[in-house]
């Protein structure tokens, strides 16, 4: 059901505020002696301010909840024009928080602002709203979640459909619904089955390379960690989407390992705990695919989805096995944990093949970028330095925030073999999500500009920036932001 937003020219009245059942009141950084004309119930504000003993600033970083005179609730939070997309995000994330647990059928937003600043105000915060009011899987026998059906904003009514932000929160609620999934719910078969529904339903051209069709091709990186699942139910799936005013052609790549055993290097319990959201990157591929479509931008869209599982089994691959990719290098095995980079590798292969104008892989790849990061930001590496600043700034533009590695050519002697052409990986693990990046780059035909982002902030407890759970869907945001960029450059 689509939540109906409908919007007031006229600045709220305390009198109004009052008699609302759940209002995020957004204000503008001001002075004391200026707040009782700009504060909708600016006496009970005020006392609520020194009963909590905060001071009005700080509610950029910690906002004020508090019951209204009327028996609803309110939030207050104040947006500086200094704070970045990230912060602005944070803190619409956690004013809007107890107001959406409360499942409320209508939502009140008040701006508080100068003109000029509304805009930009409202769609972060109905952007926060939507994504936040998304419903997600759940197993549970007695379910809580009600969605919005209004959200009335004061203080705004240009016309405007919303639609960018809408696109942007379906890309972002499909992420995170398919990579909440637990393992029995999203087998290879089930995920595939879910991929074909969606294509039919946005009129996307749909094709699938099976176990059959690789071990044809010769894609034997993929086929290598495919072979130990019983049924062979792997895939790569190839989707794409024409648009007639395309102006560039652009694939997507995504790592889609339903569940990750470490096959023969089996994970201890601790470390495979969670392992069904390792198809993560493949669904913020999907997701956003999803995005540019309903949000109509001018590409080509190509998607791969490298989709799996790493199991343990008497076909599984093994430690010394010697593999042979479809662009014909051979991969010496040095741990099978290290599956993701194996199915990417040919998946690369198949998109570099149609010669886009620039590719994109997305993979909750490596453990030493989650040691690197934490799980704040993500990390990019590229095969062109220039690529690198865009994307940090298409990460700061959506705050969803990236970083960047170096990706010199001499880390590649790390993974010199002496009995095939490159070492899948190192046991020390020294520098990994380097390493990594510089072997999937091996299988990357023609120079085409290349972005890899390992999706170390794809969870965290308690959410990350505007989102609360802590499957946040990190990567839909960042890469609609960063195409857009690449659009608007020469």
């Amino acid at each position: 059901m689509s939540i109906k937003i409908i919007q007031n020219q006229e600045d709220i009245t305390g009198s109004q505020a009052a008699k609302q059942s759940h209002v995020l009141f957004i204000l503008p950084n001001l002075a004391s002696n200026a707040r009782s004309k700009s504060v909708p119930l600016h006496a009970e504000f005020e006392a609520l301010l020194r009963r909590r003993k905060l001071k009005y600033d700080e509610l950029t970083k910690t906002p004020l909840v508090a019951d209204l005179p009327d028996g609803g609730l309110g939030a207050w939070v104040v947006l500086n024009e200094s704070l970045s997309t990230f912060e602005r995000y944070t803190a619409l994330r956690k004013a809007l928080k107890p107001l959406l647990e409360e499942n409320p059928e209508n939502l009140t937003i008040s701006l508080c602002l100068k003109q000029e600043q509304r805009q930009q105000a409202l769609e972060a915060a109905l952007y926060v709203t939507l994504v936040n009011n998304a419903d997600l899987p759940s197993r549970k026998k007695k379910r809580t979640y009600k969605p919005l059906k209004t959200i009335r904003v004061f203080g705004f009514d240009t016309a405007h459909d919303f639609a960018d932000i809408r696109a942007l929160v379906a890309g972002n609620t499909l992420t995170r619904n398919l990579t909440m999934l637990p393992p029995n719910d999203l087998t290879p078969t089930i995920y595939r089955d879910k991929i074909k529904a969606l294509a039919k339903e946005q009129g996307w051209q749909h094709e699938e390379f099976d176990m059959k069709k690789l071990r044809k091709l010769g894609a034997g990186a993929f086929v290598a960690v495919a072979q130990g699942s019983e049924p062979e139910d792997a895939a790569i799936v190839h989707l794409s989407y024409s648009p007639k005013n395309a102006k560039k052609k652009i694939a997507l790549v995504g790592k889609g390992i339903c569940f990750d055993t470490g096959g023969h290097n089996l994970k201890p319990a601790r470390y495979m705990n969670g392992m069904h959201e390792d198809m993560n990157g493949s669904a913020v591929a999907l997701g956003l695919m999803l995005a540019l479509t309903g949000a109509e931008i001018p590409v080509k869209i190509d998607c791969w989805l490298a989709i799996a599982q790493n199991h343990i089994g008497p076909k599984a691959y093994k430690q010394n096995d010697v593999v042979t990719a479809l662009n014909g290098t051979t991969i010496e095995i040095v741990h099978t944990d290290a599956e993701g980079r194996m199915v990417l590798a040919d998946t690369l292969t198949m998109a570099s093949r149609l010669k886009p104008d620039f590719m994109m892989d997305f993979a909750t790849l490596t453990g030493s970028m989650a040691v690197a990061l934490g799980d704040r930001y993500s990390g990019v590496l590229s095969n062109k330095p220039e690529l690198l600043c865009k994307a940090i700034g298409a990460g700061a533009r959506a705050g969803e925030r990236v970083n960047a590695f170096p990706f010199d050519a001499d880390y590649e002697e790390d993974l010199d073999s002496k009995i095939a052409d490159i070492k899948q990986c190192t046991l020390d693990s020294e520098a990994d999500h380097v390493l990594a990046a510089r072997f999937l780059f091996k299988f990357i035909e023609g120079d085409i500009p290349w972005l890899h982002v390992d999706l170390s902030s794809s969870n965290r407890k308690q959410g990350l920036g505007a989102v609360v759970s802590d499957v946040n869907g990190f990567g839909v945001g960042f890469g609609l932001h960063l195409i857009q960029i690449l659009l608007e450059s020469p």
